[in-house]
Formats: C-alpha cells, structure tokens, sequence
C-alpha cells in the first residue's frame, strides 16, 4: 500500500489474462492512454506443474504452454504497434536456467521456457529494424515467498550447495537486471539470453 502511494499516478494496476488476446489489448490500450506510446513490456507471468511425460494429461500440458508461452507471444504481438509509434522499444521475457537444460518431472516447464529463448532470438531479429530490442533473462533458484517457507528451509539449503555463489537469488537481483535491459544502458544488447543463477550454469 506504501508503494502504491508513492507511485502515485505514476503506475497503474490492471489484472488480465496472458493467454486472451482481447485481454492485451485492453491493457495495452489503457497504458498507452494514460501513458503514451509504450516502450517497455515485461513477460513474467509463470507457471510450474511438476509432472512426468507419463503424468501429464494434454490439458494440464497445453496449460503450462498457454500461459507460459503463448503470453510471451501475445505480449509481444500486441505491444508492437504501440512500441513501433514509439520508435523504439524493450521487451524482457522472463524465461529460466530450465531454458538451458532439462529436469526431470518439469517436461511443461522446460519446453516452454526453451521456447521463451527460441522467441525471444526471433522477435529481435524481426523488431530490429523499429528500433525494439528483445532480451530474454532466465533466472536461477530465487528466494520468493512461495518457496520460502519453513517447510521449504531444508530444500533450499540442499540447493544453496549447488550454487558456486553459496547462496540463493533475490528477486532484486532479478529485477536490477530487468531495469538494466529495460534502459538505454543496454541499447546494443538484444537477441540474448541473460542468465542471472550464482552460476549454477556455468559449468554447463
């Protein structure tokens, strides 16, 4: 609530659906009323269900594709036009190490977040010309509340021994480099995939 007062009526919030093309245009079309042409998109929306390719029924499947990557697409389409009036643009998906390499039991997960990548390199090579640049960042273990939690301790201090920086992400230190990307300090970076995960893929 502090926030949201600082802030002011400097931002807005407005709950839509990533997988309903009607959806994005309405929140496109209201940010660019209250704010002018956009230029800056974030794709974060997400979501994991730990099952095996035996597991999986096609619905639960084409859920975790639908959010997690067709929002990406429908995000992207729809800015676009708003992003082309502006005459330049940043779009940062949010992708995960798990657009890397593979786990067992995330077959959902990983296929989309490799395709996260695989969109990414594509739309940047598409919207080049406007002047649009298209990131993706791809997140290792980061400490959120929905994995912080004291049933969750013991896990994540397994999962710190994994990490050669001896500790887990914070979603600062996601959203530092998301502001990097989303400034003009990042003006000849697109096309690429920024992994931010104490180097747990480097040995990849």
């Amino acid at each position: 609530m502090a926030l949201a007062e600082e802030l002011g009526e400097n931002a807005k919030f407005i709950r839509h659906d990533v997988t309903n093309a009607e959806d994005w245009k309405k929140v496109i079309g209201k940010a660019e009323a209250s704010f002018g042409p956009v230029n800056i998109l974030v794709n974060n929306a997400g979501i994991v269900t730990p099952k095996t390719i035996e597991e999986f029924t096609e619905e639960e499947f084409r859920r975790v594709i639908d959010i997690n990557l067709i929002g990406v697409f429908l995000g992207m389409k729809t800015v676009l036009p708003s992003m082309k009036k502006a005459g330049n643009g940043s779009i940062i998906n949010i992708s995960s190490i798990n657009g890397f390499r593979a786990a067992p039991g995330n077959s959902a997960y990983d296929a989309s977040k490799f395709a996260v990548r695989g969109i990414t390199k594509t739309a940047a090579l598409e919207f080049a010309e406007f002047g649009i640049r298209v990131n993706s960042v791809h997140p290792g273990p980061i400490q959120t509340p929905i994995i912080q939690t004291e049933e969750t301790q013991a896990m994540i201090d397994e999962m710190v021994k994994g990490i050669p920086l001896n500790r887990i992400g914070t979603p600062e230190d996601v959203s530092k480099l998301v502001l990097f990307l989303a400034s003009d300090e990042s003006s000849y970076s697109t096309g690429s995939a920024f992994t931010i995960d104490g180097g747990v893929t480097a040995s990849n």
